[in-house]
């Protein structure tokens, strides 16, 4: 799963792409004008931006100029009605790293969103390992000992993340705003809850497995196996 940035002055548009990236287990947030987006991409950890080229108080082009000049870093998709070979080059040389005109079906768009969270170095692996646990990435899969473990979309985001910061310390913050919406109502008891389950879950497939989801007192949670 990853947690991406729609930035997206048409609503429906908007809702449509996050229920359709939500179906693949991602966390989603949605802004409305340029200057917001900016800001949001700027202040929070996201793997992935999709931006709309006209937007209100800031186009989606200076939007990516900006961000980039900055120093930003995270992979933009740039949704557009402009599709002239110009406007192409105008979106990418502004520091988006790929373009998808309007109209376009989800499939298309969901193709490369896959393509540009493989870019990273950290997610060119699309299976995960640690210890008896392995997280397919592509399929959506958990194997624990060879044995298929079955994960609500929550439970898998947790594990993913555990995985990718394996022997770190994870506060119940961090887990939060990484696994989550930013708006998400999700508490400290939830995610304690969510964590007990997936332990169980593990545990259901190898006894041992469990173990390695600690409690780290006062601190959060770590993977370490």
């Amino acid at each position: 799963m990853a947690k991406i940035l729609i930035v997206e002055d048409d609503v429906a548009l908007a809702s449509f792409v996050r229920d359709g990236l939500v179906r693949q287990n991602h966390a989603v947030d949605i802004v409305n004008d340029g200057e917001e987006g900016l800001y949001w991409l700027s202040h929070q950890d996201y793997s992935l931006a999709l931006i709309d080229w006209d937007l209100p108080k800031l186009s989606g082009v200076e939007l990516c100029h900006r961000y980039r000049s900055s120093g930003g870093a995270v992979p933009i998709l740039m949704l557009t009605g402009k599709g002239g070979a110009d406007d192409i080059v105008q979106g990418l040389d502004s520091g988006a790293d790929d373009y998808l005109p309007k109209p376009f079906e989800m499939g298309p768009l969901l193709a490369r969103i896959r393509a540009l969270l493989r870019r990273p170095a950290e997610v060119q692996n699309s299976v995960l390992q640690a210890g008896m646990i392995e997280v397919d990435l592509t399929a959506g899969l958990v194997r624990v000992s060879g044995t298929l473990v079955e994960l609500s979309p929550k439970e898998f985001g947790l594990l993913e993340f555990l995985m990718r910061n394996r022997d770190r310390v994870c506060s119940t913050e961090t887990l939060i705003s990484n696994v989550w919406p930013t708006d998400s109502t999700t508490s400290v008891e939830s995610i304690r809850s969510i964590v007990n389950r997936l332990r169980s879950k593990l545990e259901s497939a190898d006894p041992k497995a469990g173990g390695c989801v600690r409690s780290i007192y006062g601190m959060g949670y770590k993977l370490e196996c």
